[in-house]
């Protein structure tokens, strides 16, 4: 489309113009029919933190159907009353803007509470009387069930929820139930599969929606249009011109209270299998057919069984696990991770991962993917990190030899989110001198707006039966298997002392060796301002 100086007189200004050129996709989104939320484990940090504070978002910003009901289901002795009161206090705290009295006031109307335990058919009982006091079908019948409860609890409670007639399978006259679900889905390849079977014998699998927060988040569903949409970049995304690519996710957080879980989990369990692949899919996926939801997931599966298998016997030399000692972080004394509260004081469970994988297809073949996670290290970012392949060693590279950078492209997830473009420039001066610069775009300074928290948008793709954002089965199971052989491996084998790191540094030296065999090194997440 060419625009001739004249032809539009209002048009003063590049926004103008900008705004002839939106494309809105969300037209063609999925109407979102009134609908009752019910939330198990109402009581929960993660209802008060998390859910409660996207819904009140979502109804501040007139996203929720109408009407909507919000229904929580706890043990917990509670009134309607009460409930509101608590979630109010918590929207204080958690609340990325300050609550509108007059929006909550609307909004606290809708909500309501019901007592009982999810192992009692009493309480689907109450829950069904209490759907059916709703004045219109839709609220009785266009059911959302998120299960903020522990994963063992996850079969049972969608047995009684098919038991009782709440869950139909399927569709029935136009209404649909669906169930979210959150990680961890399973432990291993087994559970996971287990698990899935018991699910689907009551819920069709387009009624199940596998969350991962991360999926939400603004610049990881920014990747697709990223890669497809902007011819310049994707012509270099493949083989040709990438050298390596790096995916870091890393906390400056120890695993604080939740020991107990991480005795269990380890950060490969923690994150690997969900977040860090799933960043691994999206990245190098091929372009799927549409922007259908079953055409991406599929071609993410296409992506994850690429990944060349790591057998037991090549885990340790492919993967690098760490756990940390005590250290200090901005001043505050970390402890020991085996001196952590409900931490075995012998335990070999790890805080740390760093993989080395490759994909095996036309694209990436050839190409090394690092993935690293941990615990406690020197900043809290997630990036990926694009690196291409440096220049002939001839002119500029001859004379800087490796002071002469390699391109790069980086998908800052959080904080700060955006992406930069990283070349050579020359230094203003009489002199000829080159360093590495960077073009940034974010997306505070571009549009002035928020980000969204990652529970609106999931929220609000799981109430208009758009599982795009959503894992599946497949999915799932296919990254326990790349996951499962490399816990094999270590399950036997202690710790050594290449794998301890110090609080508050970017891992251990395992982790640097693993890369610097392939003539790399890790790129580290510089703090953005």
């Amino acid at each position: 489309m060419i625009f001739r100086v004249g032809e539009f007189p209002l048009m003063n200004s590049l926004e103008q113009l900008d705004e002839l050129l939106i494309c809105r996709l969300d037209e063609a989104r999925k109407s979102i029919e009134p609908c009752s939320i019910v939330i198990f484990g109402a009581s929960g940090d993660l209802t008060s933190r998390k859910l409660i504070p996207a819904l009140y978002q979502l109804c501040l910003q007139k996203q929720l159907p109408d009407p909507f009901r919000v229904i929580g289901v706890a043990r917990r002795e509670k009134t309607d009353a009460s409930w509101r009161a608590e979630l109010r206090e918590a929207l204080d705290s958690f609340s990325r803007t300050p609550v509108d009295e007059a929006v909550w006031g609307e909004f606290a109307k809708n909500i309501s509470y019901v007592q009982g335990d999810i192992g009692q058919a009493e309480t689907y009982q109450t829950l069904q009387e209490r759907l059916g006091s709703f004045g219109t079908e839709a609220l009785r019948r266009n059911l959302l069930f998120y299960l903020a409860i522990l994963p063992s609890q996850f079969a049972e409670l969608v047995e009684h929820l098919h038991r009782s007639g709440l869950l139909q399978k399927g569709t029935d006259k136009g209404f649909c139930q669906r169930v979210v679900v959150e990680k961890p889905f399973g432990h291993d390849l087994a559970s996971a599969h287990q698990l899935n079977t018991e699910l689907t014998r009551y819920a069709h699998e387009k009624q199940i929606f596998r969350i991962d927060h991360y999926l939400g988040k603004e610049t990881v569903q920014n990747i697709l249009v990223f890669r497809f949409s902007n011819a310049i970049f994707e012509q270099l995304w493949n083989r040709a011109s990438v050298d390596h690519v790096q995916i870091t996710v890393s906390e400056k957080l120890g695993v604080g209270s939740r020991g107990g879980y991480y005795e269990e989990a380890g950060a490969l369990r923690d994150m690997v299998q969900n977040h860090l692949l799933q960043l691994l899919a999206l990245v190098a996926m091929e372009p799927p057919v549409s922007l259908e939801a079953e055409a991406i997931r599929d071609e993410k599966v296409k992506l994850l069984n690429s990944i060349r298998p790591i057998q037991p016997a090549q885990a340790l030399s492919s993967v690098v696990r760490g756990q940390y000692l005590a250290g200090h972080i901005e001043g505050s004394a970390r402890p020991d991770y085996r001196k952590e509260p409900k931490v075995s004081p012998t335990s070999n469970v790890e805080t740390f991962v760093a993989l080395r994988l490759l994909v095996d297809n036309w694209r990436w073949s050839g190409v090394p993917f690092y993935l690293r996670t941990g615990k406690n290290l020197a900043l809290s970012a997630s990036e990926i990190r694009v690196q291409f392949r440096p220049t002939p060693n001839v002119l500029f590279a001859a004379q800087c030899g490796p002071k002469l950078d390699a391109n790069s492209i980086t998908l800052r997830l959080q904080p700060n989110e955006g992406i930069s473009l990283r070349f050579n420039g020359k230094i203003p001066g009489t002199s000829l001198r080159l360093r590495p610069v960077r073009m940034h775009f974010r997306y505070n300074a571009e549009f002035g707006a928020y980000t969204p928290e990652a529970y609106e948008r999931l929220l609000l793709e799981a109430m208009a039966s758009d599982a795009t954002l959503f894992i599946r089965r497949d999915e799932v199971e296919t990254a326990w298997k790349i996951v499962d052989s490399i816990r094999a491996a270590w399950d036997s084998v202690p710790l050594n002392d290449r794998e301890f790191y110090k609080a508050g540094t970017w891992g251990p030296a395992a982790a640097d060796e693993l890369i610097a065999r392939d003539g790399h090194a890790w790129r580290n997440p510089e703090p953005l301002t």
